[in-house]
């Protein structure tokens, strides 16, 4: 069964309310090539990719901080937005993140404050028009918009299983609406499809037997208990014990996709 209603209807900014320890514990990291694409050609990088000037950022849907810490620890000043209150107070302090309550659709940041707007695995909770709308008034002219997802590679036999399990549990409520965004995210003006950069990466995620687990766990369409939930456990516990190897973990495989575009050209 497909959900009756579009993702950002379906309480986006609650429905992690009891995945928040899973999340920060069990959901994967992006690879650093994909945040050098994101921030490459930006004004502020010298060549090499030195930081020459403060970049400030808005991590969108930040969640527990994944995505904002990858962009602090290059030096980027983030400005982590979650309207969720477990998932900020899940994440882990960094110096360079400031953590704000706020939406998509009304972040409360000052108009033209922004050289980047990241949304990591949230875009699709986001209603696209208002979303967007917000994203152009809070970015400088020049600004870069980037949506990220690690996207489950199902040509992987541990990937395929994982979802197959995830997908049987949810009903088929959550993962394939989930892929169909992250594969065709739903662009509105003033930014555009047509000029979008589309890339992709590759990522693993080593898990042990808890932790592929907690990684399904941590989704907000999986059953945390009764008898779909007992079943997933069930048969995660033999996709690990089939495909784990001499670590006892099992590598679950994404292609990461980003999308990137700039609002304008910069003012001369």
């Amino acid at each position: 069964m497909t959900p009756r209603e579009p993702l950002h209807e379906m309480r986006p900014t609650t429905r992690f309310s009891d995945r928040a320890a899973d999340y920060a514990r069990f959901r994967p990291t992006y690879p650093a090539e994909a945040i050098d694409a994101i921030l490459a050609g930006m004004p502020a990088l010298a060549r090499g990719g030195a930081l020459q000037a403060p970049i400030v950022a808005a991590d969108v849907g930040a969640g527990t901080g994944i995505s904002a810490r990858l962009l602090a620890e290059r030096g980027v000043r983030v400005i982590a937005i979650e309207p969720n209150d477990a998932m900020r107070a899940a994440a882990e302090p960094h110096p360079l993140i400031e953590w704000r309550s706020g939406a998509a659709e009304a972040t409360g940041l000052p108009g033209a404050s922004l050289d980047l707007v990241l949304c990591a695995q949230s875009y699709h909770w986001f209603e696209p028009g208002a979303a967007c709308r917000e994203f152009a008034r809070i970015l400088r002219p020049g600004g870069r918009l980037a949506l990220m997802w690690n996207d489950g590679d199902e040509t992987d036999p541990v990937a395929r299983g994982y979802y197959d399990l995830v997908r049987e549990a949810s009903d088929g409520a959550g993962p394939t609406s989930h892929q169909s965004a992250a594969r065709n995210p739903t662009l509105a003006p003033p930014f555009d499809p047509a000029r979008v950069r589309r890339l992709r990466f590759r990522n693993e995620q080593r898990l042990d037997e808890s932790a592929l687990i907690g990684r399904a766990m941590s989704a907000s369409y999986v059953p945390k208990t009764g008898p779909r939930a007992d079943r997933l456990v069930r048969g995660l516990r033999d996709l690990h014990a089939r495909h784990a190897g001499s670590d006892w973990r099992v590598g679950l495989v994404y292609e990461v996709l980003v999308y990137l575009d700039e609002l304008n050209e910069p003012r001369p």
